[in-house]
């Protein structure tokens, strides 16, 4: 699933498609999304940083609101059993934090 349709509408639809008996489990765990056009997002753009929907699940999943995951390391490492990150890639995460915040801070004051 993503974000462009209601676990609950998708639910619906399939259960009246067929003769089986569906239960859901949960619909508690939702899939999430930021605009493009989200000024955090811009922000990342201006700096070089490239968009990627992320085959994992976090608490994004629990947050009813946009959010954006963003961090340092793989993402193929991430959620794995030997799951691991380089000392320079965290520094690296560092300073594109601070980069991405100050461009974010900028453009802010920019359009005052």
């Amino acid at each position: 699933m993503n974000e462009c349709y209601q676990l609950e509408e998708v639910f619906e639809t399939l259960d009246r498609l067929t003769t089986s008996e569906l239960r859901a489990r949960s619909f508690r765990l939702r899939p999430s999304s930021i605009s493009l056009h989200h000024p955090l997002v811009q922000a990342g753009l201006k700096l070089g940083l490239t968009t990627y929907g992320s085959p994992t699940s976090s608490d994004q999943a629990l947050m009813p609101f946009p959010t954006l995951k963003i961090g340092p390391g793989d993402s193929a490492r991430s959620h794995s059993a030997d799951e691991f990150i380089y000392i320079h890639e965290l520094a690296d995460g560092l300073h594109c934090y601070r980069q991405l915040l100050q461009t974010l801070f900028d453009s802010t004051h920019e359009q005052r």
